[in-house]
């Protein structure tokens, strides 16, 4: 298969070199500093482009690509209250294909699995108040995670209780902390913490007077998220529309 990469940052090398040793060729790579190359006859020989960029990037990127008539796989977040309209809008009503996922990795849609069987429980339970937190890298720009959002979306769709997620105490890479912990009982509360060169913490905690239950799951490093990608990538080059991990993982496990 021909893959585009759009950002050749840490992941975009990885992802390279996964998506070269299971036989793909790489024949477009788009950073900041050759963004003409949208327009190149190589970009456009893609089947897939796989982009991982930043929340300000992510949606000019898609739209370059539809343009060019290729298929994206992207892993970017931040972007979606602001475009997630307009990007329903370009894939259900004008053909294009986007596969995206807050996180790509394997062992976080088991964990996602786990997440809403337990929300599912908890929601017998009131005594059980829940909150989130996750952990990443200092290089990541948007507070809470994609992953994180996602994960507090299955919960709210399965608890009564939460109407809808809040983003809660933020302590930046230089130990100065943004927000507050206070929130409406009616929100589940996400915080955030930047730290080092952490791929990727996400820890739901459920917290009675008798006793707390907590679940989390801890990322060693970015080759699963990249291998992910690729694997998307595989499956999107067959498929069309707006695509996400439950399209994959349900023909996968079939």
């Amino acid at each position: 298969m021909k893959i585009a990469l759009i950002g050749y940052g840490k992941m975009g090398h990885i992802i390279e070199e996964i998506a070269l040793s299971r036989g793909h060729e790489i024949v477009s790579i788009i950073d900041v500093n050759n963004q003409e190359d949208f327009e190149s006859e190589a970009f456009k020989s893609a089947q897939v482009a796989i982009e991982f960029t930043t929340p300000t990037a992510a949606f000019n990127n898609y739209k370059r690509a539809f343009a060019a008539g290729v298929k994206v796989v992207s892993g970017s977040t931040g972007w979606k209250e602001q475009h997630d309209a307009e990007v329903r809008r370009l894939c259900q009503e004008e053909g294009n294909t986007l596969f995206w996922a807050s996180n790509f990795s394997l062992g976080v849609a088991i964990f996602g699995e786990v997440n809403k069987y337990l929300a599912k429980i908890m929601n017998k339970f009131a005594e059980y108040d829940v909150t989130m937190v996750e952990t990443h890298h200092i290089h990541k720009l948007d507070a809470p995670s994609g992953t994180a959002i996602t994960l507090g979306e299955q919960i709210c769709d399965n608890l009564d209780r939460k109407t809808g997620w809040i983003k809660g105490q933020v302590q930046n890479p230089d130990g100065s902390i943004d927000g507050s912990q206070e929130h409406d009982k009616n929100l589940l509360r996400i915080d955030a913490v930047r730290e080092g060169e952490v791929p990727g913490i996400h820890t739901v905690t459920y917290d009675s007077p008798a006793d707390l239950i907590s679940i989390t799951h801890s990322a060693y490093n970015r080759r699963g998220f990249a291998l992910g990608a690729v694997l998307a990538a595989e499956f999107t080059a067959n498929h069309s529309g707006l695509l996400g991990i439950d399209d994959m993982m349900g023909e996968i496990i079939k």
